[in-house]
């Protein structure tokens, strides 16, 4: 019994020598890997302005319904100023929290409301959060519009694979190769923006609530990659 165990391991080991020397016998040769970036610059064509504003009092509802009203009469003055593809309006968070005292009893409450405003027309998004008067600026940022990303996207990821195919026969023809076939590849896009979201107060916005903030948007960056390897011949 003991003698037909060992021989079934025996054969055993023998099935897997003979695979393992039957895969090491297959070798890729003349299989070049690389890759190929296509960074664009572009400038940044979307506005976003988070409006905001605080109340605390002792009773919750009496806060909650001063932030509904404050909300209220900044969503009225935002909608009216509504233009598709230009300007749109949505609301952001709105919170209603207790406060403690030293005892850990609740002694009060406070909340917080949010207002977006985001387009890709800068003086119309900046003119109506100047009219705004129930909110204050908290949070001024840029970025790129989807259109806007998916065509720099497009014309990056063209000539990253346009660099990809000369680089493949480039590296071909220094090692005597005529020519070449593609193994595999792989497409990557990166954005990546150059400025960073401009955090302000109400007194470092404007001395009038009707006045328009000044704004600059920056440039983003767009990298899209290919790498792969090929085959030479």
């Amino acid at each position: 019994m003991y003698k037909n165990i060992f021989l079934s391991f025996a054969f055993l080991a023998c099935v897997n020598g003979l695979h393992a020397q039957t895969s090491s016998d297959v070798v890729i040769q003349n299989v070049a890997k690389f890759s190929a970036t296509s960074t664009v610059e572009v400038q940044q064509d979307l506005l976003t302005i988070v409006m905001n504003t605080a109340r605390e009092g002792l009773d919750a509802e009496v806060v909650q319904a001063q932030l509904k009203q404050a909300l209220n009469s900044a969503l009225k003055i935002a909608k009216s100023a509504v233009v598709g593809g230009q300007m749109e309006v949505s609301t952001g968070s709105f919170s209603l929290y207790p406060r403690y005292s030293k005892e850990g009893k609740i002694n009060g409450w406070q909340g917080t409301v949010e207002l977006l405003l985001e387009g890709r027309d800068f003086s119309l998004i900046t003119a109506t959060s100047g009219k705004i008067q129930t909110l204050t600026i908290g949070n001024i940022s840029f970025s790129l519009s989807r259109e806007q990303r998916l065509r720099v996207e497009s014309d990056a990821q063209a000539a990253a694979i346009a660099g990809f195919r000369t680089k493949a026969e480039q590296v071909s023809k220094s090692f005597g190769f005529n020519t070449y076939t593609l193994r595999e590849i792989s497409v990557n896009a990166n954005n990546q923006g150059s400025n960073s979201p401009q955090r302000m107060t109400a007194m470092a916005v404007s001395s009038s609530p009707s006045e328009s903030v000044p704004v600059e948007a920056g440039k983003s960056t767009v990298s899209v990659t290919a790498s792969g390897s090929v085959q030479m011949r």
